[in-house]
């Protein structure tokens, strides 16, 4: 469950997500809906996308937190109200603004997939009912909410699985990030879809993601001399002794390293050694530098051997390094034979638990190909193909009506991808012998829930095909009742609770569902009920209408 800091967090930061956020029209539709009188009628409305992001066989659902404590918080003041009075087209009646001001979500109820659900396409992950009206004008608002943080969190999964299950991800995509709210709904939502760290700090601070970070090649390059350093002493660990002089200490390191490597020593840059002292006499237990700004066999890698090893004299355990630029695989792969060397040559073992970090403009497909090649690189920092989700810009969730009094509502259209699916459903996954999801069934919300070895027939979406029969082995119910007549009713979860779930959800997935390249598809499928009531709604709407000849 998260936390109150958590809840204040996420509340804080939907302050900028207030009602007034959303498009023109809803509130043109919202009028004229009260104008006839029409605004408090009962109506449902479901969000869903339509094709899995990224080529991809499945999806995960996130931002139920954000869209719960939005509808929970949803009123508009008074000043939303009078711009809204500015911009309305002139006779918009005045009585309309009066009940603005009054409307709030406390006669809408949600249900919906847990947030870290591997969900698919078609399948309605909320449901909204409520007034009209009201219903209508949150439209804009759930799909800002819903449609990048489960574009993002699906993005980081397929990193997770390209990556493999042991290599450490970071997120550090905040300087690329569409917005600060952008880069703050990444770093949240990434680390839900299977990230382990991220770079950005507020993140850390509002939703308890563990945070890592050291230096930049700006730092490393802002040094020219060893005059530079300052202090120039540092006490060895724990405080049990006098400072010691680590200039004169790391010099002397930096001599047997360049002797053990056969490099010269005149080629290392002074102003490298002073950036990598300077720092490890800042934070001795945090040395992680970047050892690229220069020449990494030349400079960089000797520079961190001779600090680490005066740490490790000292009894400090530095971190590692990280590449930033060119083969990384081949990179790696000597760095790690120096650390080894050292570690034996200088009878150091921490040496031998040094981490190796690699950041590179790191896409999906060339994370893949790292998993391809021996390498010795333990953590990975992604930032521009994770956050901006290159291959994809959008997930392209839609929010459509389903009922309204109490009726079906359906839209058909010329192109059967846009077609919607009428009515109030519940939605059941059937799992097979082994545990893993084998089809998502939608029926209607009157029908009789399926049952465990009770064959049953079905007609999967999107294939002209004649009635299936299946045999469940194991029934799940997808939705739940997150929100009541205005009240949050399921605990909202802490993003560590979230990303748990998804990283549960995916495990019980089948591998031939979760390949990056050409997965099987999975079975979203109607149940008899609900496909005769497609069938007869659309031949209904095929015959025609006779309202302008009935008088």
């Amino acid at each position: 469950m998260a936390t109150c800091e958590e809840n204040e967090a996420l509340s804080s930061v939907l302050n900028q997500v207030p009602p007034l956020l959303t498009d023109l029209y809803q509130f043109t539709m919202a009028y004229a809906y009260w104008r006839a009188g029409r605004h408090n009628e009962p109506a449902v409305f479901e969000l869903f996308f339509r094709d899995n992001p990224f080529g991809g066989g499945f999806s995960l659902f996130a931002g139920l937190s954000d869209c719960l404590l939005f509808l929970q918080n949803f009123t508009f003041s008074d000043d939303d109200v009078e711009y809204l009075r500015s911009v309305l087209p002139a006779g918009t009646d005045d009585a309309f603004f009066s009940y603005l001001r009054e409307l709030d979500c406390s006669s809408v109820s949600v249900s919906a997939v847990p947030e870290g659900s591997v969900v698919f396409a078609r399948v309605p992950l909320l449901e909204v009912s409520g007034p009209l009206a009201v219903v209508q004008l949150l439209e804009t608002s759930l799909l800002c909410l819903v449609n990048y943080a489960s574009l993002v969190c699906s993005n980081a999964a397929r990193f997770r699985l390209a990556a493999g299950p042991t290599r450490r991800l970071m997120e550090m995509g905040l300087r690329r990030a569409q917005g600060p709210n952008g880069g703050l709904t990444a770093s949240r939502y990434t680390y839900i879809g299977g990230f382990d760290l991220t770079s950005n700090a507020l993140a850390g601070r509002l939703f308890g993601i563990p945070v890592a970070g050291t230096m930049a090649h700006s730092y490393v390059t802002s040094f020219s001399s060893l005059e530079e350093v300052w202090p120039q002493t540092l006490a060895p660990c724990g405080g049990g002794g006098d400072p010691i002089d680590f200039i004169c200490l790391v010099k002397g390191w930096l001599g047997r390293v360049c002797q053990l490597l056969g490099s010269k020593t005149n080629l290392v840059r002074e102003g490298e050694l002073a950036a990598f002292l300077s720092y490890a006499i800042a934070y001795p237990q945090n040395f992680l530098p970047v050892i690229d700004s220069y020449s990494v066999s030349c400079s960089g890698l000797p520079c961190f051997c001779a600090v680490a090893l005066a740490l490790c004299e000292l009894q400090y355990r530095p971190l590692g390094v990280r590449l930033d630029s060119g083969d990384l695989c081949r990179q790696s792969l000597e760095v790690r034979r120096i650390f080894k060397e050292c570690s034996k040559q200088f009878s150091v073992p921490q040496f031998e638990s040094l981490i190796i970090v690699g950041t590179n403009s790191i896409s999906e497909q060339s994370l893949a190909e790292l998993n391809k090649k021996d390498n010795e690189i333990d953590v990975v920092g992604v930032g521009t193909h994770l956050v901006t989700c290159t291959r994809q810009p959008s997930l392209g969730c839609v929010y459509k009506l389903i009922e309204v009094r109490g009726r079906p509502r359906m839209k058909i259209s010329e192109d059967p991808e846009k077609s919607t699916l009428p009515g109030r459903k519940s939605v059941y996954r059937l799992l097979d012998t082994d545990g893993h999801p084998q089809m998502d069934l939608i029926c209607l919300s009157e029908e009789p829930a399926p049952k465990a070895g009770v064959p049953l027939n079905y007609f999967p979406l999107g294939l002209n095909k004649a009635v299936q029969t299946v045999t469940p082995v194991q029934v799940t119910s997808l939705r739940l009742d997150v929100f009541t007549c205005g009240q949050i009713t399921f605990p909202l979860n802490s993003a560590s609770e979230s990303r748990e779930r998804a990283q549960i959800s995916l495990q019980t997935l089948h591998p031939h569902h979760k390949r990056l390249q050409e997965p099987h598809d999975y079975t979203v499928a109607l149940s008899e009920r609900l496909h005769t009531l497609v069938s007869d709604i659309t031949k209904g709407n095929s015959k025609g209408s006779n309202f302008l000849l009935s008088n």
